[in-house]
């Protein structure tokens, strides 16, 4: 491809997003459909600007790896293991289940066995890319029917090694496949091989790199990791994504997994949209208009019959209605990894080309079904299932409290004692439940949402405490107080430096939550080891006043990890001076005790 044509391509898929991505954004549809109907008119099937989807495709599936690298980032290894029972547990039991009965019902409708175990290997996997992303769109990624619905994907990813092995058995003319224990020998080595490179060497690696002070060659090291840990197990024929996760859990304690994020999520998020576009483009609207109930009965077939088998495991593993209709909506697409199945069966003429392109086909349009039944997830199964509305908040206050939980309800008891009564919100039904058993007026609803905030008397109140526990949601929620609402004034919490980074920016002054609690610890420290209190409670305000002064000076230079390092140095040094005078009682205590 030479660089003009490359250039008029990117033009074209930068353009397409651009345009209906934030419009269906708008509309409520979610991002993933606007980037699947971008790639269904610029395809070769309508518009006709882009010629060849198949090569897209490949080049974009790489966002999906980075993806679970970014997932793998935010999770640690005890995390995972927390996750094994529904991994293997709810997990196997997705993979064999559906591969049995699509398997057996293909064939009753007149398929080989061979062609009907490579259709069910195919359904039995879902969309990681489309899973993943809307679960986090909608920051549903967290609740149980998120987690099962990871750790079920998480699983597929661990079935790509027996199911080519099955692949390669039912090919035709070929006696010689079978079990090969020297492949799994290597994929055991290449997995070994990454966690011990994770724990013993990339970090002195990436030290070395930081160290440089040149942002790109940070990310550019942060893209090669990911390419060659991928490349290493694609060399022993497992999945990519996989590897990748887990060198993200093994770096998800380290002192690097903040700008390992940020140096990779916005190539991840734009190698995702262009994925979704490729998939579009795959759709064969020829095929559409010549078969279309063929196609779309199909489609609509294996999303209800996947759907069902998925909410009977959900509800089996003891899932609420609406977790289990969460977890069976997320994965009721085929995934992209059947285009990889389908591919090789035809490649071992398992399967005719025409059955191929039926299945592809279907693929798509199943791919095409989920974001609209998660939009109707949002609008309608989540009420049928028992959510509650939000409550009708019955008093404006000059005071509004946003989140009371543990933080938030120490500020409204200080506030009561005053005599101060101040207008409860939370988002947790179960926590308004048991506020409200404790004789506190709490109301149930989001507030960041402007409707609730305008119920609640917002444009009348002089306070607004932000005690959420979400630091996604607080930055939100302070942005849209700070420019509708500027004369209220705002007092916010802050879970850490990052986060009271971004608020800083917005010119508050964070509490962080910890903090405060710590250097109480770290003055009843100092009376343990010999201080007298009034000399402990000198170091803690100077110490307060210093670790201030650090966060104000550290929010400019945040993104250069150099002059992180040289501020942070100079603080110690600076604090040891000022305690100089404090130290030698403690020390003394300490030596005589010895």
């Amino acid at each position: 491809m030479n660089s003009p044509n490359f250039l008029v391509q990117a033009t074209i898929y930068l353009s397409s997003a651009i345009i209906l991505v934030p419009l269906f954004k708008r509309l409520g549809l979610g991002s993933v459909l606007g980037y699947l109907l971008a790639g269904i008119l610029i395809g070769p099937y309508a518009l006709k600007l882009i010629p060849d989807p198949e090569q897209v495709l490949h080049f974009s599936e790489f966002g999906v790896v980075l993806m679970l690298f970014l997932v793998g980032l935010e999770l640690e290894s005890q995390k995972v293991w927390e996750l094994r029972k529904v991994l293997f547990g709810l997990g196997g039991l997705q993979v064999v289940s559906t591969i049995a009965l699509v398997t057996f019902a293909t064939h009753m409708m007149g398929f080989t066995w061979s062609i009907a175990i490579v259709i069910g290997m195919g359904v039995a996997m879902s969309s990681t890319a489309i899973g993943l992303t809307s679960l986090t769109e909608k920051k549903q990624l967290s609740t149980p029917g998120g987690q099962a619905s990871f750790a079920t994907l998480l699983f597929q990813d661990l079935s790509v090694i027996p199911i080519f092995m099955l692949l390669a058995l039912i090919a035709p003319n070929n006696a010689k496949s079978g079990f090969d224990i020297w492949a799994v020998a290597k994929a055991i080595a290449v997995i070994l091989a990454i966690v011990f490179a994770s724990r013993t060497l990339l970090r002195p690696i990436m030290r070395i790199v930081a160290k440089t002070g040149i942002r790109e060659i940070f990310v550019a090291f942060s893209l090669l990791l990911v390419i060659g840990v991928s490349l290493a197990m694609q060399s022993v024929g497992l999945s990519m994504a996989l590897g990748t996760f887990l060198a993200g859990v093994l770096l998800a304690d380290s002192e690097y997994r903040y700008e390992l994020r940020l140096d990779i999520e916005p190539v991840k998020g734009l190698l995702l949209g262009l994925f979704f576009i490729a998939v579009g483009m795959s759709v064969d609207l020829s095929l559409l208009a010549n078969s279309p109930l063929l196609i779309f009965g199909l489609a609509l077939l294996i999303v209800i019959t996947k759907m069902s088998i998925l909410i009977g495991l959900g509800l089996s593993f003891k899932y609420s209605i609406r977790d289990a209709l969460l977890f069976s909506v997320t994965l009721s697409q085929i995934g992209e990894f059947a285009f990889v199945i389908f591919g090789a069966a035809l490649t071992q003429q398992t399967i005719p080309r025409e059955t191929y392109n039926i299945l592809n086909a279907v693929v798509a349009v199943s791919m095409l079904i989920t974001p609209i039944l998660l939009l109707l997830y949002d609008r309608f199964l989540v009420l049928d299932c028992g959510e509650r509305p939000k409550d009708a908040i019955e008093e404006n206050n000059a005071v509004i409290i946003a989140g009371f939980g543990r933080f938030g309800q120490i500020v409204g008891r200080v506030l009561l004692a005053k005599g101060i009564t101040a207008t409860l919100i939370d988002n947790d039904p179960n926590q308004v439940d048991l506020m409200r058993e404790f004789g506190w007026r709490c109301y149930y609803g989001d507030a960041s949402r402007l409707d609730i905030l305008e119920e609640a008397g917002i444009a009348k109140a002089k306070l607004f405490i932000i005690a959420v526990n979400d630091p996604e949601a607080t930055l939100s929620v302070a942005k849209l107080v700070k420019e509708r609402w500027p004369n209220v004034a705002i007092v916010v919490r802050a879970r850490s430096r990052t986060d009271a980074f971004d608020l800083r920016d917005l010119d508050l002054y964070p509490i962080r939550e910890t903090f405060y609690s710590s250097l109480e610890a770290a003055r009843h420290a100092l009376l343990a080891i010999g201080e007298s209190p009034a000399s402990a409670a000198k170091i803690i305000k100077h110490f307060e006043i210093h670790d201030l002064e650090q966060l104000e000076a550290t929010r400019s230079i945040r993104h250069d990890r150099s002059a992180i390092f040289s501020l942070a140095e100079k603080g110690r040094q600076d604090l040891k001076t000022l305690f100089e005078l404090e130290q030698p009682r403690a020390e003394n205590k300490l030596k005589g005790s010895d």
